[in-house]
């Protein structure tokens, strides 16, 4: 390795799919300078991946990206639900769920709502949004070796076009190189987990005629269970571009070779029912369902997120999506600490707060496919556990017992059975609608790039309290007002009450993390506001 780095750049992010590039989105958000590299030529082309659950859209939302990914996600807005059935033509009909958001609850609770938005689709708009902010986006660029000391990271990279080696230099790595992560068995980091699921393979196929077989049926996948041809359909645009999802058997000796086009448009006839439609095969793709996760999130100055992290078995659309949240709460930690207002311990939370959250999602995955019968997964005896509860509280309700919070029940439970929006520090702040100078928003929007202060009737002693805080740790830390005096910053909607939405009272306080989720809660009138909000930053910011 050439021991003169030709570049030098704070956070070095490898790999450019759904994770990276809402690292590096996330990341530039808040002015950390980056680069990417992708060994891949551009995005996916592959139409995969499109179940983006309520969290991870309102961190777009919060990133300015919301807006575009629905414009991209515009064509399946109407698509709702899963159906299962032995045939499209048949009687045997079932939905496993006809809507994601029945009776439109979720509006209570989230400013932002569930999008359905392939991968392919998806992607450009991350690339688009990232490069906007600053972001170096290198694909056809791919790590080759990396060594790392006590101050930071050495990598060799290889453009893939014209093979030409050079060294960067960057304080961390954030490695989202998807599940067969030369990083992370790099660092000699294990998993646990049963391992493999199922096989399957991904079949881009062209059928107009099958959108007046599906008719008004407008799912968001069917599973379709003649056992002599089961697999998953997915509409791309509900008209003439579809995804079947064929069980796949390599322990039986089935190769990909033996997806023959023929044997899949055979295959995929009599999945549907209609066995004389015409049918043309664009793309096959295999790809592997499994439940890992890592034992550690990183080593030393090099992280893992997305699939290097942790594999899931796709029921739920919780892979993608928890992997972007790994994103998320890493960037704020790495800005924090390269701002200097946070000690290098604040990075030994995002394992303490995310790996717990993967191992309970993971398997929530797998119980949540053997409930569905997803085809091709066949779990051993026991699996599953059950009927599941809602997705909401794996998606929406995930909490931090331990980590960068200060006061959180250590017995909370990593995924509840209910969902907890009460405020309570380690769970993700309450969504409520203010009003202020700059319009409507919600309380969610004021949380991204700095921490943010809370508070009511004792507002002028938490606004010193912050400032001081500010001037002391130089931390970034925002406080608003919340009534409807002229003083207050913002008002909330009539008949709401924010301190007791957020589980204290007029005189107390709430700090929220820059990810949103409650560091801390004064339930109450403090003597001195400004020697115990310093108490609590020294500890969070992991200053003491």
């Amino acid at each position: 390795m050439n021991p003169t780095p030709r570049e030098r750049v704070p956070v070095l992010v490898v790999g450019g799919s759904l994770v990276g590039l809402s690292a590096s989105l996330f990341l530039g958000r808040l002015g950390v300078r980056h680069l990417l590299v992708e060994k891949h030529s551009d995005t996916s082309h592959h139409p995969r991946g499109r179940g983006n659950n309520v969290r991870t859209m309102e961190l777009f939302r919060v990133a300015g990206a919301e807006r575009p990914i629905r414009e991209a996600a515009s064509t399946l807005a109407g698509n709702h639900g899963i159906l299962q059935a032995r045939s499209l033509t048949g009687d045997e009909q079932e939905w496993l769920f006809k809507e994601i958001d029945p009776g439109g609850g979720l509006a209570r609770i989230s400013p932002a709502g569930w999008c359905l938005c392939s991968q392919n689709d998806l992607e450009p708009v991350l690339v688009r949004s990232a490069r906007e902010l600053g972001g170096d986006l290198r694909f056809s660029t791919e790590l080759v070796s990396f060594e790392q000391d006590a101050d930071g990271v050495t990598a060799e990279l290889r453009s893939r076009e014209t093979g030409e080696r050079h060294t960067v230099r960057a304080d961390y790595l954030i490695a989202a190189d998807g599940p067969r992560s030369p990083v992370r068995e790099r660092l000699g980091i294990g998993q646990t987990g049963p391992g493999d699921l199922f096989h399957n393979v991904s079949i881009t196929f062209r059928a107009p005629e099958l959108a007046e077989v599906v008719g008004d049926r407008r799912f968001i996948a069917c599973y379709l269970t003649n056992p002599e041809a089961d697999g998953a359909l997915l509409p791309v645009d509900n008209e003439r571009d579809w995804v079947f999802h064929a069980p796949w058997h390599p322990d039986q000796g089935e190769t990909l070779e033996d997806f023959t086009d023929e044997r899949c448009i055979d295959h995929i006839r009599r999945a549907t029912g209609a066995l004389d439609m015409a049918v043309e095969i664009t793309g096959k793709a295999p790809w592997h369902a499994a439940e890992r996760v890592a034992e550690r999130y990183g080593a030393g100055r090099v992280f893992l997120a997305g699939d290097s992290a942790h594999e899931m078995s796709p029921t739920g659309a919780f892979g993608s999506n928890t992997g972007i949240q790994d994103a998320h709460n890493l960037a704020w930690k790495i800005a924090a600490v390269l701002d200097g207002a946070a000690g290098p311990e604040l990075l030994s939370t995002y394992e303490a707060e995310r790996l717990p959250v993967a191992r309970e999602t993971s398997a929530r995955a797998s119980a949540r496919s053997a409930e569905h019968s997803h085809p091709g997964y066949a779990p051993t005896p026991g699996a599953g556990g059950g009927r599941q509860r809602g997705v909401l509280t794996v998606a929406l309700g995930y909490c931090y017992p331990s980590g960068a919070v200060v006061g959180a029940d250590p017995e909370l439970p990593v995924v509840p059975d209910q969902l907890r929006m009460t405020g309570e520090p380690g769970t993700r702040a309450p969504h409520m609608w203010l009003t202020g100078p700059e319009g409507r928003r919600s309380t969610l929007d004021l949380y991204e790039t700095s921490f943010t202060l809370l508070s009511g009737s004792d507002g002028d002693m938490w606004r010193t309290a912050a400032k001081g805080a500010v001037q002391r740790f130089g931390v970034r830390l925002n406080c608003y007002l919340i009534g409807t005096e002229p003083d207050d910053d913002l008002a909330p909607e009539e008949g709401a009450d924010w301190a007791e939405k957020h589980g204290t009272t007029p005189e107390g306080a709430v700090l929220v993390r820059p990810d949103g989720y409650v560091a801390w809660r004064a339930e109450g009138r403090v003597a001195d506001p400004e020697a115990a909000l310093a108490e609590v930053l020294e500890a969070l910011l992991c200053r003491t």
